[in-house]
C-alpha cells in the first residue's frame, strides 16, 4: 500500500453494455423525442417511468430533464408561486434553494444535526412559517421520517423529498421518495444511475402528477404515458397548466433502464466501500462519523466525517495534506463556495439569518465522493491516509 492514492474521485464506471446497446438502437431509429413513436412502439421514456414506479411502489412516475427540474415541477404542482415561503435544509446543495427561487419562492432554512440530517427541533419551531417543506436527504442521510411526517401532517405542511442522493434507500423499509407528496430523483453522472443529466418524479397524487406531466411539456399527448393518472384527471388541468418543457428523451431513458435493474447490486457495492472507510476511520481522535440508525437503509455513494470545533486553519491543513496524498476532500466550512460545495449563507438570492448551532456543524463537515471505480483496497488506503493526516494535525492542537 503506497503513501499516495492515484485514483480519480470523478471517474465513474462505464455505462453497462445493455445500456449502450439500447442507446445505439434509439440512435439508429432516430426517434429520440419521447412522443415520437412508430406504430405500437412504446417509448423508452414511458417504459422507464413504468419500471421506476414499480420499483419504488409509486402509482405514478415522470421522467424529466434533471433533478432540479423535478423539484421545480413538484413545487409548481403543489401551488408554490411568487412570494411563497418554503422550508428546506440549511445543509444541502445549491439546486435545492435554486428550485425554490426558480418558482418565485423564498427558502426558510432549517438546521442540521451532527448526524447530518434536518434538525427536527428547529423544524418544529418553523413549521408555521410555510405550507411546504422541500426536504433534502443530503448526501444520503435520512432523518426519522416517521417523526417528520407526523409533525408535518399535524401542521398541514406538504412534504416534497429531494432524493438525489437516496435512490434505492429507505427508512423503516419505506423507500425514499414515498413519504411525501412527491419524490424527486436525479440521474446526473455523480448519482446512483448515470445519464449525464436527468431526473425522475414519483407520486401517488393523481392531480399533482397530472399537473407535473402537463408542466413537463406533454402537450395533449399525456395518454402516451404509462405510469400516469387516468386521462379524466387531465380534463381541466390540461387547460390551466403552462407548458414548461423539461422532458427526458428516449436516449437517456434507454441508458438508464438497465442501470435501474442493477441498482440493488450497485447499492451493495457502494455500501461495502463505505464500510471499509468507516472501519478505517473509527476511533480517530478529533474525527466524528455520523451515526447511521438501524431504521435507515442507505446507498453510500459518498462519505462524510466531521472535524467538529476545529480551528479553520487546522481543517485546511488536513485538506492540503490529504490532497498532497491524492485524496480529494470537500469542506462545507469555507467562506467561499467552491465547485459543487456551498452553504446556505452563500446563496445571497435567498435571505437568511445566522444559525450558530448549524454553523458550528457546517464548519466541520468534510465530504468525499465514493465512486464504484474504487476497489475495497483503494478505500482502505484512503482511510489510512485520512487517519494519518487527521491524527498528525490533531496532535498539534
Amino acid at each position: 500500500m503506497t503513501d499516495k492514492f492515484t485514483g480519480s474521485f470523478t471517474q465513474q464506471e462505464p455505462i453497462p453494455q445493455t445500456g449502450i446497446d439500447a442507446a445505439l438502437a434509439v440512435m439508429q431509429h432516430g426517434r429520440l423525442h419521447r412522443y415520437n413513436t412508430s406504430g405500437d412502439e412504446i417509448a423508452e421514456a414511458a417504459l422507464l417511468e413504468e419500471e421506476f414506479a414499480a420499483q419504488t411502489g409509486a402509482k405514478y412516475c415522470l421522467a424529466v430533464a434533471s433533478g432540479g427540474y423535478a423539484m421545480t415541477t413538484a413545487l409548481r404542482a403543489c401551488g408554490v408561486g411568487h412570494g411563497d415561503t418554503v422550508l428546506t435544509n440549511a445543509f444541502t446543495l445549491a439546486p435545492v434553494p435554486g428550485a425554490i427561487a426558480a418558482v418565485g419562492g423564498t427558502p426558510i432554512f432549517v438546521g442540521v444535526t451532527e448526524d447530518l440530517v434536518i434538525d427536527l427541533d428547529d423544524l418544529a419551531h418553523k413549521l408555521d412559517r410555510a405550507r411546504v417543506l422541500l426536504l433534502s436527504h443530503m448526501r444520503g442521510h435520512i432523518c426519522d421520517m416517521t417523526a417528520l411526517m407526523d409533525m408535518c401532517n399535524a401542521a398541514g405542511v406538504t412534504v416534497i423529498e429531494d432524493c438525489a442522493h437516496t435512490m434505492g434507500a429507505a427508512w423503516t423499509g419505506v423507500p425514499s421518495g414515498r413519504w411525501g407528496k412527491f419524490g424527486c430523483f436525479s440521474t446526473q453522472t455523480y448519482k446512483h444511475v448515470n445519464s449525464g443529466e436527468g431526473g425522475l418524479l414519483i407520486s401517488d397524487d393523481a392531480e399533482g402528477m397530472a399537473r407535473a406531466i402537463m408542466l413537463s411539456g406533454s402537450y395533449m399527448l399525456f395518454e402516451k404515458h404509462r405510469a400516469s393518472p387516468p386521462a379524466a384527471t387531465f380534463a381541466q388541468i390540461k387547460y390551466e397548466t403552462p407548458n414548461i418543457s423539461g422532458r427526458m428523451d428516449n436516449l437517456r431513458a434507454a441508458i438508464l433502464r438497465p442501470q435501474l435493474r442493477d441498482l440493488d447490486k450497485q447499492a451493495t457495492r457502494w455500501n461495502d466501500r463505505y464500510a471499509v472507510l468507516a472501519d478505517g476511520l473509527a476511533d480517530v481522535a478529533g474525527l466524528k462519523l455520523p451515526h447511521r440508525p438501524a431504521q435507515e437503509s442507505f446507498v453510500a455513494s459518498s462519505f462524510q466525517f466531521l472535524l467538529l470545533d476545529w480551528d479553520k486553519d487546522k481543517v485546511q491543513d488536513v485538506l492540503r495534506r490529504c490532497l498532497a496524498c491524492g485524496v480529494e476532500l470537500k469542506w462545507f466550512g469555507g467562506a467561499e463556495p467552491t465547485g459543487f460545495t456551498s452553504r446556505y449563507d452563500s446563496w445571497r438570492y435567498a435571505q437568511s439569518t445566522p444559525m450558530p448551532a448549524s454553523d458550528r456543524i457546517l464548519a466541520g463537515i468534510i465530504d468525499m465522493r465514493l465512486p464504484l471505480t474504487f476497489s475495497l483496497d483503494d478505500c482502505a488506503q484512503i482511510a489510512g491516509i485520512i487517519r494519518a493526516q487527521v491524527s498528525a494535525v490533531f496532535q498539534t492542537t
